[in-house]
């Protein structure tokens, strides 16, 4: 985002692009109050605070905490869909298409868990604020658009097995790349394993790479 600021500067005055800039610095402390503490949790007092701004200048820019908190999960969910859809994975060869796609969301998981925590508390809200965010249930879209046409292919080449539903395999690949961030410290606590650690997280990309490309391979 802070790249797509500098790309627009030219266009904007001085005034927009502070505005502009004060209102991704607020973002940026909300999504760390928000995954921390949750929605009920977080204040705005606080996010006014670490972002030397004010109360009413939050306000200002998004209306209410609920609605600051909408923003807030909008660009994390924007933001790991923008980075699928400019690495073109569809346009590779079916496997490599595949592995890239899986390991490109295994390592966002792991070097964002601020977008874990947030998921993970929007669920306990029981989806109540996503499904108020214009045009986000379309946005997701495109991850399944990419899968189907990479499961497509890999069908036509004799490599993957037919009949995969691209949705399945997007629940699977989330859910295996989710559970090493949302579970890390009491699978710490429970078995001794650090997920955190530079050779754990690459023997589990691997393993969770080859778990599903076996799942998909034709026999």
């Amino acid at each position: 985002m802070k790249a797509k600021v500098a790309d627009i500067q030219g266009e904007l005055s001085k005034r927009q692009i502070t505005a502009l800039r004060t209102r991704e610095d607020i973002l940026d402390v909300a999504t760390q109050e928000f995954s921390e503490k949750g929605l009920a949790g977080a204040r705005i007092d606080e996010i006014a605070e670490k972002t030397h701004t004010s109360k009413r200048m939050i306000y200002y820019h998004f209306g209410s905490k609920d609605e600051l908190y909408r923003a807030v999960l909008e660009r994390a969910y924007s933001r790991i869909r923008d980075g699928e859809q400019a690495a073109h994975f569809e346009d590779m060869p079916p496997e490599q298409a595949l592995r890239a796609i899986i390991g490109h969301n295994f390592d966002y998981h792991f070097d964002h868990p601020e977008f874990v925590r947030l998921v993970m508390s929007e669920n306990v809200n029981k989806g109540e604020h996503i499904t108020q965010i214009p045009g986000m249930r379309e946005r997701n879209r495109t991850v399944i658009e990419a899968l189907g046409a990479i499961l497509r292919k890999g069908v036509e080449q004799g490599v993957f097995r037919d009949g995969i539903d691209p949705i399945d395999l997007h629940m699977t690949i989330s859910a295996l790349s989710f559970y090493n961030v949302s579970n890390r410290y009491t699978f710490l606590q429970n078995f001794g394993v650090d997920f955190s650690t530079p050779v754990s997280r690459a023997r589990r990309r691997v393993q969770i790479i080859d778990c599903v490309m076996g799942w998909v391979r034709k026999d």
